[in-house]
């Protein structure tokens, strides 16, 4: 494998701690030269339900460009990405070259790249002041802005569409492939799936979860007989929906529909996300609706379970009531948001290593 000049080793270091869904961590790397780097870009829809068409993992690809620009920051270069034109949408691939430049001002976000991480479990009600919602607005690039549900009220209500969501999430078998394979059962730390410690569930029902998702037959008896989605819907979804300072909802200038139109969002995603936690704010994303919904309104299939793309169509409708009929489209990140203290337990990354792609 081919050297690794000493600073683009650092930059690739913070970078793959940018956030992907499931920890899926869908790039890979190779150096070209002492300022060039080519990062791939890849997605997951041939396993994931969550990517079926690739766009959960560009918002991801987005983010991680970001992180690497942040990175270079902090050893004086400026950054240079451009896509390479012809590349499947399922295996993108940039061109990103670095410049050393005097005078370079190091980002004040590069020092929350490692600290940034997601919080499941309940958080404080304390509500956002002005000025920490001025300046997580002021963190989206122009044209992008960001919609606010504070108060019991409004916090009750997406309390309830993430528990009636989570009950497709729960009960389709498509998913339920996806929740095996990315739980790492036991642990506190998990350098490619999500932690046990961290999923946001008590101990006894984390053993339950764990003997029941050995296979679909035992889950689809719990849910059908037992109500076996309602425990993680509560603890998961409904109480942790209330106990938060806000929910959010981002939305780009536009409706999204190019491969660019995700990269840019993700990009946007990610100085949030990092201007939330330098302000001591921890997050949850909240995707699944938006991806649901997103298929719906393409008429994408996702599962072979009638009652939940029926269930779907219902939950369009809220999420058009609550973010606007016109700009449901350009939602393109939801989560909720809060004090509360960082997480024991917390997903890792790859080791740079296991990141690099083969060379050709």
């Amino acid at each position: 494998m081919t050297a690794i000049p000493q600073h683009l080793q650092r930059i690739l270091d913070l970078a793959r701690w940018a956030p992907s869904g499931d920890n899926t961590q869908p790039w890979r790397f190779q150096i070209l030269g002492t300022e060039h780097i080519l990062v791939h870009g890849l997605d997951t829809r041939d396993h994931i339900v969550y990517d079926l068409d690739g766009h959960a993992s560009q918002l991801a690809v987005g983010a991680l460009l970001e992180t690497m620009t942040i990175a270079a920051s902090t050893l004086g270069r400026t950054v240079s990405i451009t896509r390479r034109p012809g590349t499947a949408d399922s295996h993108l691939l940039f061109d990103v070259r670095f410049q050393a430049q005097a005078g370079i001002v190091p980002s004040p976000l590069a020092s929350y790249i490692e600290k940034r991480t997601v919080q499941r479990r309940p958080m404080s009600t304390r509500a956002l002041n002005a000025a920490q919602k001025q300046a997580l607005a002021g963190a989206l690039p122009a044209g992008y802005t960001v919609l606010w549900y504070e108060g019991f009220a409004q916090r009750w209500q997406l309390a309830r569409f993430m528990f009636d969501n989570a009950k497709i999430r729960l009960t389709i078998p498509e998913a339920y492939a996806v929740h095996k394979s990315i739980i790492e059962w036991g642990a506190q730390f998990s350098a490619d799936r999500i932690p046990e410690q961290a999923v946001g569930v008590d101990p006894l029902t984390a053993r339950l979860m764990h003997w029941v998702m050995g296979s679909w037959e035992r889950v689809s008896f719990f849910n059908t007989y037992l109500l076996g989605h309602l425990p993680p819907r509560l603890q998961l979804d409904l109480l942790p929906g209330l106990r938060c300072g806000a929910h959010f909802a981002l939305l780009a200038p536009e409706p999204l529909d190019s491969v660019d139109d995700y990269l840019a969002a993700g990009r946007a995603m990610q100085r949030f996300w990092l201007t939330a936690t330098q302000l001591g704010w921890l997050i949850q994303p909240e995707m699944t609706p938006v991806i649901f919904t997103r298929y719906h309104r393409r008429d994408l299939p996702f599962t072979r379970t009638p009652t939940a793309l029926a269930q779907t169509a219902r939950l369009n409708a809220r999420l058009e009531h609550m973010v606007g009929a016109a700009q449901v489209d350009r939602v393109f990140f939801m989560g909720r948001t809060g004090a509360a203290p960082k997480p024991r337990a917390r997903s890792t990354r790859k080791e740079l290593a296991a990141l690099m792609a083969p060379e050709e």
